[in-house]
């Protein structure tokens, strides 16, 4: 696959095909757990985790498989991987993953694992397969993250709180409080935060891509015209 190729799965991946703004896939845990940035990137890094471990093994495997049982065989792949990451998340993100609770297994149910082992993995060589799922899992990480943040940062005034839980003891001193007497809006840190916070990243996304969209069609060369035929 060419360069222009692998740069159009990661473009596709980050932002035109950004499985959280434009298929609004996974939404559940994106509304459940983006009450913090720590949440929100704990959570978006075991999904990219494992989309793509899954994306590599179905890629692998993909000439082996017959056509009739190959779901089920992506679903097993899947939830193999997420019971992994769940052990791991256990052993050394314990309290993190206390907090994350239910939403660490239903990983399996994410729709965009699945979609992008039956729609690319299985289609694609391996390194194609493995790009598309770090593109499209960084993506979905970037929004969980930045909805975590905006929401921690209206809801409490704090960012990076309960650093710790992901990145060790020394990360205790990496909250930042904006303003100590904030008191916070206790709207954006509960579920309906969680939808209007995600409505106002859609919109955002939607009025960058028009306003790129008008340029593009401003800044295009008048079409040469042709001279007319005897």
């Amino acid at each position: 696959m060419s360069d222009i190729g692998y740069r159009k799965i990661i473009v596709d991946g980050l932002w035109h095909n950004n499985q959280a703004l434009v298929a609004l896939l996974g939404l559940c845990p994106l509304m459940a757990v983006t009450n913090s940035l720590v949440n929100g990137l704990g959570l978006g890094l075991a999904t990219t985790a494992v989309l793509l471990l899954s994306n590599l093994s179905v890629s692998t495997i993909r000439h082996w498989v017959r056509p009739e049982v190959r779901l089920p065989v992506f679903v097993l792949i899947i939830a193999s991987f997420v019971t992994a990451v769940e052990l791991v998340m256990h052993a050394w993100f314990h309290e993190l993953y206390k907090i994350l609770g239910i939403f660490i297994p239903l990983i399996v149910t994410n729709c965009t694992i699945i979609g992008r082992a039956e729609a690319f993995a299985s289609r694609n060589p391996v390194l194609a397969s493995a790009t598309d799922a770090l593109a499209i899992g960084f993506g979905f990480t970037a929004v969980l993250t930045l909805l975590g943040a905006s929401r921690e940062l209206i809801g409490q005034g704090t960012l990076l709180s309960g650093a710790h839980l992901l990145f060790g003891e020394a990360a205790r001193a990496w909250e930042v409080t904006v303003n100590p007497d904030y008191p916070g809006v206790l709207l954006a840190i509960l579920p309906p935060g969680a939808f209007m916070g995600l409505g106002t990243l859609i919109a955002l996304k939607n009025l960058i891509d028009r306003y790129f969209g008008q340029r593009g069609t401003e800044t295009a060369p008048a079409p040469t015209p042709q001279p007319e035929q005897a």
